[in-house]
């Protein structure tokens, strides 16, 4: 009997891993992007990312419709920040000009997570300074709360007075018009990598 109860637990354990791999394989091959992705995040999941309205630069009221015409990188920061945001904006508009150069049109986009601060005139200075095509987003205070949640980022104010810094997440999202939140990216990924990526969804999309 013991050696019949050993038959039936291996067959029980092979069917289950039989049918995980098939749901596995189903999924993979439902994923048009499959190929594409590299980060443990799934892309394109309704959890991340969805409709916003917030103000561009120019002090207009835009959505998600608005900004998102393009394949788009999203990184949510602050002005004020001293290294790490002019740093990762950076990135994103190095990643923006090796597209163009591959005949891939994308847009590096600045949610800002300080709307005190960060009026539309500041904002525009600084997408300014960092790429042409850099849209700049502001807000009120609800709706940069609402589009952070809906991104899953996290900041918060640190210390006080007029210098006061902003801890944050630091993630970059890859943003497509019909699909939405595709793929994250974090700091270490080079401005090439990130284009590479990048480019992979978008031949696919």
């Amino acid at each position: 009997m013991t050696r019949l109860y050993a038959n039936i637990a291996i067959l029980i354990v092979a069917t289950v891993l039989g049918v995980m791999a098939f749901f596995v394989y189903r999924g993979q091959q439902s994923d048009v992007f499959a190929d594409c992705r590299s980060s443990v995040v799934m892309g394109g999941q309704p959890a991340i990312g969805g409709s916003f309205e917030l103000v561009n630069q120019q002090g207009k009221t835009v959505t998600d419709k608005d900004v998102i015409t393009k394949p788009s990188l999203l990184y949510f920061g602050y002005t004020y920040c001293p290294d790490v945001c002019p740093t990762d904006n950076a990135r994103n508009a190095e990643a923006v000009d090796i597209l163009t150069e591959r005949g891939i049109d994308a847009a590096p986009v600045f949610i800002t997570i300080d709307p005190a601060r960060d009026t539309p005139e500041v904002m525009a200075e600084f997408v300014g300074y960092m790429h042409p095509k850099m849209i700049g987003l502001t807000g009120t205070d609800e709706q940069i709360k609402a589009v952070s949640k809906a991104y899953k980022t996290f900041y918060r104010k640190a210390g006080e007075g007029e210098d006061y810094l902003m801890d944050h997440s630091t993630f970059t999202y890859l943003v497509l018009p019909e699909n939405g939140f595709v793929e994250s990216y974090g700091r270490s990924v080079t401005p090439e990598q990130m284009a590479d990526s990048v480019a992979c969804f978008a031949d696919k999309s």
